[in-house]
This record gives C-alpha cells, sequence and structure tokens, in this order.
C-alpha cells in the first residue's frame, strides 16, 4: 500500500509591545502535525487466458474424487484449478474453468490419451468440450449468488459489438436480473464472444433472453446465428 505524510509547522507568532520603558515580551508557539493517508488506486486490470470444460458425468461424487486425483497432470501443463460449476437444469452436466499459463500446453493436455482415459473413469459421458479463451474483463468481487449465466455467440466485428454492448449499460443488465461478470474473447477466433453474468433474478433473465427487444440489440450488434445459452450453478 502506498502511503503519503505531509507534515505541516505552524502557529508561530512573536509579538512585541514597548511602553514607559518597560517592555513585555509575549511569545506564542503552537506545533500542529497533520498526516494525510491517501488510499492506494486498484491494480490495473490484467487479462488471462482461461480453459473452459465442459461434459457431463454419471455420478457428479464420484467423478470429482477422479478430477481432484488428476491435479498433477493438470499442473504439469500449466493448469490451475479455478472453477467448478454444474447445470441448473441438469445437474451431471459439468464446467471446469483452468487458468492457463501456456495454451499450447493447454491445448496438448486437452489431447492427452491417458485424460480421456482418466474421464472415462471417472464416468465423464460423451465427448468433452474445450473453449480456450481470453478474458479481457473481469469482476472479482464474491457474489453472494451462485447462479450463472454464460451467453457464447459469434460477432462480424468485435468493436462494433463491444460499443453496442456497452451503450446499453450493466445497469440496465442488472435491472433484468444479470450482474456483469466476465467478458472474453475466443483464443483460436476471436470473434466469438463469451460473456458471465451473476444471475440475481432467473425469471427476469429468462424474459430478457428471449425478448424481441434484446434480439434486436444484438442484430444491430451484428452478432451472427443463435448464441450458445448455458445456467449453472457455481460450486466454489
Amino acid at each position: 500500500m502506498k502511503q503519503l505524510s505531509s507534515i505541516f509547522l505552524s502557529g508561530i507568532v512573536l509579538f512585541f509591545v514597548s511602553c514607559s520603558g518597560s517592555g513585555t515580551e509575549d511569545k506564542k508557539a503552537a506545533d500542529s502535525t497533520a498526516t494525510t493517508v491517501t488510499a492506494p488506486a486498484p491494480a490495473p486490470f490484467k487479462p488471462f487466458d482461461v480453459a473452459v470444460i465442459k461434459h457431463k458425468v454419471k455420478n457428479f461424487d464420484k467423478w470429482k474424487v477422479a478430477y481432484l486425483s488428476h491435479d498433477s497432470v493438470r499442473k504439469a501443463y500449466g493448469l490451475t484449478d479455478a472453477g467448478l460449476s454444474r447445470g441448473l437444469k441438469d445437474s451431471n452436466t459439468v464446467i471446469v474453468t483452468e487458468l492457463v499459463s501456456d495454451v499450447q500446453k493447454a491445448k496438448e493436455f486437452s489431447m492427452l490419451p491417458n485424460l480421456k482415459e482418466a474421464m472415462k473413469k471417472g464416468g465423464v459421458v460423451g465427448a468433452p468440450t474445450f473453449d480456450f479463451i481470453h478474458v479481457i474483463r473481469y469482476d472479482t468481487t464474491k457474489a453472494n449468488n451462485p447462479n450463472r449465466l454464460e451467453v457464447v455467440h459469434k460477432v462480424k466485428d468485435f468493436s462494433a459489438w463491444l460499443k453496442v454492448f456497452d451503450n446499453e449499460g450493466s445497469a440496465t443488465r442488472a435491472g433484468y436480473g444479470m450482474v456483469d461478470k466476465g467478458l472474453a474473447r475466443g483464443i483460436d477466433d476471436s470473434t466469438m464472444v463469451y460473456i458471465l453474468f451473476v444471475v440475481t433474478d432467473t425469471a427476469k433473465a429468462m424474459a430478457r433472453g428471449n425478448s424481441p427487444e434484446l434480439k434486436k440489440i444484438m442484430t444491430d450488434a451484428g452478432v451472427v446465428g443463435a448464441p450458445r445459452i448455458d445456467m449453472f450453478k457455481d460450486e466454489q
């Protein structure tokens, strides 16, 4: 924490009066010290990369034991556990978020034969999906509500889309029960946009998602095709 202190010396005043051959001297001195503490400026946000892995499992508790036992392998490939969530509609749909220190090594990890074996042993059903994304905005404030909404879509031009998104404003989205949490772009395809919200009102959020007004806003912003929308619960 950066702290600045200022010391001010004041209050030294001399009075001298002479009268009828006699004089008195009155000296008043006062020292006052004031210290001003300046709060540190918040550290500038530093973008980071993550891998988001989604798949279904037969039994969440059994899968989690297998997942945790594979931690050393993930670390060897520069991955750090950052989040674990489950689908709201289907609690056996699992979303794992890993911080990525080296994108190439993370991609190598996703192709490991023993990863497929470990997933199969842990009860993973079907093929998992891996999204490698570059996070450009993220609110680290702890949310009281664990429910999350992720919207993924492709845009024609990211700068044009972002202008429309920012013009709508976070306060407007919060009024519909969706509090901005994160914003990211695809690493392999930067026209893929990933938006993460904390859901404070599920009914409002779903109504907004199906509203003609929002569809028009997205069309005007240059969104291509139908968005992918997932609702899930943060387990951490």
